[in-house]
């Protein structure tokens, strides 16, 4: 039972309770007074839609774009049917397995959603398939609550004598939009297939998706890793006819219990190689829950991007000299598969890298980012930078004739460096929407010992108490 406009109302009844009168929308006191003896319980709208979005979830089996509609379900089967055998027997092989697991359910097919909520919930059997372009028919005979219309306007329209769907056909529509708006007319439409109707889908849909269904149920890692390996083949033959490559894996388990489990992978670079991809879930394997058995899985690459093919090696000279190895494109795969092993075993979060980041100030100018996204390009700078910097910057002592020259000896750590060559200055604004940041010049230094420094004066000349010097970075 539920609270509407302050009473107790019915939510929803049992098969038993239905058979004998009760009905959903009764008035509480309405339903004792046919049943003395039933059993009510509190409606639970949060546990209603927690089920319902893991039967959502668990129809991903069938289609990847499942949408949630108030109290039902709606799956885009385009293209997907002939996986099943057909139609209706995937729409049997989907009832009887929910069946299966204790729902009861109402479903019907059309090519178009407003046509299949109809079939199912006002069909004349369970199960009702309208072949392509039935829709107007099928519907012609069906109330206009059938269109998904407020009670109150289907209840309007019933006063006028147009109860069913087939009156709506031959009406004058501007009197109608006038007394009851548009909604009717875009309704209808929609039926039709006269206008588009999208459905928003529950999860993105991925361009690349690969499905697999078992005779028996699975549970042994070895069986799990042969069909990802057998999913990984079918992607990649798409992937090398697009010319593409993965970066984003995401592997769906569906067990014979009505629940699903699912995890991903990421790659540093895009790939279409199975051998090297399919060890990317073997550490996922072991951590992998298949319960009482796996009876299908799905395979998505919700990310890829162009990957052209690579130029392996040169051929041979005609001198008869071998071709010099290609150690650049080996450095390069050995740190994508050390990214991608790292990533994937301890989390994306995990492993970072640094990035340039579009800022002249030095300690702006680099960002960390997951290892297994890809970097956002920056910009180099025009003079070369230390590969170590201090964080913050060390004050120190200098000296140094103005108005623009380097220091000529520079005390830090107690110890005084005597300056033998120096570059500069370079003149380095903080950004305009910061705060503001004094104006610093960068000098390249080199002392007596050959150290190389790279020093900075903050602050412009003319005010002297407001001048400071300090060390940023070592060069090696």
């Amino acid at each position: 039972m539920a609270k509407a406009q302050g009473r107790l109302v019915v939510a929803a009844v049992s098969r038993a309770a239905e058979a004998q009168g009760a009905a959903p929308g009764q008035t509480l006191a309405d339903a004792r007074a046919l049943l003395p003896a039933l059993a009510v319980a509190d409606h639970d709208a949060a546990a209603d839609r927690r089920l319902l979005a893991q039967i959502a979830a668990w129809c991903a089996r069938y289609s990847p774009l499942v949408a949630v509609d108030g109290d039902g379900l709606f799956l885009d089967i385009a293209g997907v049917p002939h996986l099943f055998g057909g139609e209706a027997a995937m729409l049997a092989d989907l009832c009887r397995r929910l069946r299966a697991l204790g729902f009861s359910l109402r479903a019907g097919l059309a090519d178009t959603p407003g046509a299949a909520w109809a079939s199912a919930r006002f069909g004349k059997q369970d199960g009702e398939i309208v072949p392509p372009g039935g829709a107007r028919a099928a519907l012609a005979c069906l109330p206009v609550a059938a269109l998904r219309l407020d009670p109150a306007t289907a209840a309007g329209l019933a006063r006028l004598g147009l109860a069913r769907v087939g009156d709506l056909y031959g009406v004058p529509r501007a009197p109608l939009a006038a007394r009851f708006g548009g909604e009717v007319w875009r309704r209808l439409d929609a039926a039709l297939g006269h206008t588009q109707e999208p459905i928003s889908p529950r999860r993105p849909v991925a361009a690349h998706r690969a499905h697999v269904s078992f005779a028996e149920p699975i549970v042994a890692a070895e069986d799990i890793a042969r069909a990802i390996r057998r999913l990984l083949h079918e992607l990649c033959e798409r992937l090398q006819r697009e010319q593409r490559g993965a970066r984003r894996l995401e592997l769906a388990l569906f067990r014979v219990d009505g629940t699903s489990v699912r995890t991903g992978v990421g790659t540093a670079r895009p790939l279409r190689d199975p051998e090297r991809l399919a060890p990317l879930f073997l550490h996922h394997l072991e951590r992998l829950d298949p319960g009482f058995g796996i009876e299908a899985m799905a395979l998505s690459l919700p990310l890829v991007e162009p990957c052209a093919p690579d130029q392996i090696a040169w051929p041979e000279a005609r001198d008869g000299r071998k071709p010099r190895a290609g150690g650049e494109r080996g450095e390069d795969e050995a740190r994508a598969a050390l990214i991608e092993r790292l990533g994937n075993r301890f989390g994306a979060d995990r492993t970072l890298h640094l990035a340039a980041r579009e800022s002249h100030v030095p300690e702006r100018a680099q960002r960390w980012v997951r290892a297994l996204d890809e970097a956002a390009e920056g910009f180099a700078a025009a003079l070369p930078r230390p590969p170590r910097l201090f964080t913050p910057p060390h004050p120190i002592e200098a000296v140094a004739p103005v108005p623009d020259d380097p220091p000529l000896l520079f005390r830090w750590r107690r110890i005084v460096h005597r300056v033998r060559r120096a570059e500069g200055p370079e003149r380095i604004a903080g950004e305009w929407w910061r705060a503001a940041t004094p104006l610093r010049d960068y000098y390249r230094v080199e002392d007596t010992e050959g150290r190389r420094f790279w020093l900075y004066r903050e602050g412009p000349y003319g005010a002297h108490a407001g001048v400071r010097w300090f060390l940023h970075g070592l060069f090696p």
